[in-house]
């Protein structure tokens, strides 16, 4: 068995894990080959994970060591298991940019695009909690945040032009191969391509290619996780 666990995001569904954080770290511990025990959680269930003075997933326990946060999960991934794949490319604060830009442009972007899609993954305690506080979160129905979506994919796609120009010129945002930089972007979309039936990329943007790749690693491990199909 393995002595770490990892607690994930769901709905109804356990194995349909969807939170992009959980995704960074899914990825960063196949990433140092770590063997990880992977456990189901849900809005409503904070109790699971209060021991870790956390409301939100990912949640790591390895051994005596209890992290919360993805950040401060790679962060300790990296420090625990030097003689593993590195992470980051030389220390932490050089994703900072990155992390922010996933979180504001990426992951803020995709919201408004899917977050009505994610109630329909969800048991009736999650799906009120989540409606509810998204709402007050949004200021309007979710139905109202992605009105007419597909008219807004344009200017959503063309926002990911800096993430674009870079996997013109190499394979990975990393370069030659993934760290955390491509996990940290692939979080957001593995969180669209789970939850929403939504065609997010082009199948000639750069970015379909990146995307495709990221599905292949590991094993398949994040393709092995269904896309959600259109009604």
């Amino acid at each position: 068995m393995a002595q770490r666990k990892l607690f994930e995001l769901c709905g109804t569904d356990p194995d349909r894990r969807f939170s992009p954080y959980c995704w960074r770290i899914r990825m960063a511990l196949a990433h140092k080959g770590l063997d990880t025990e992977t456990i189901p959680w849900r809005f409503t269930q904070g109790e699971a994970i209060a021991f870790a003075n956390s409301k939100t997933v990912p949640v790591l326990i390895d051994g005596d060591q209890t992290v919360a946060d993805s950040w401060a999960i790679a962060e300790y991934l990296d420090r625990a298991y030097p003689d593993r794949p590195a992470l980051f490319p030389g220390h932490p604060a050089s994703l900072r940019f990155t992390a922010s830009w996933a979180d504001r442009v990426l992951n803020a972007g995709l919201a408004k695009l899917i977050v009505s899609d994610i109630p329909g993954l969800l048991g009736d305690g999650e799906k009120k909690y989540f409606v509810e506080s998204r709402e007050k979160r949004f200021g309007m129905t979710l139905e109202q945040v992605t009105a007419d979506r597909e008219a807004k994919l344009p200017e959503f796609r063309a926002s990911l032009q800096p993430l674009r120009a870079v996997l013109q010129q190499q394979p990975y945002v990393a370069g030659d191969s993934p760290d955390y930089a491509d996990y940290i972007m692939f979080g957001g979309f593995m969180w669209a391509r789970v939850v929403s039936p939504l065609q997010i990329l082009e199948e000639s943007d750069p970015l379909h290619g990146w995307m495709e790749r990221m599905l292949d690693l590991f094993g398949g491990l994040a393709r092995g996780v269904p896309a959600r199909a259109a009604a």
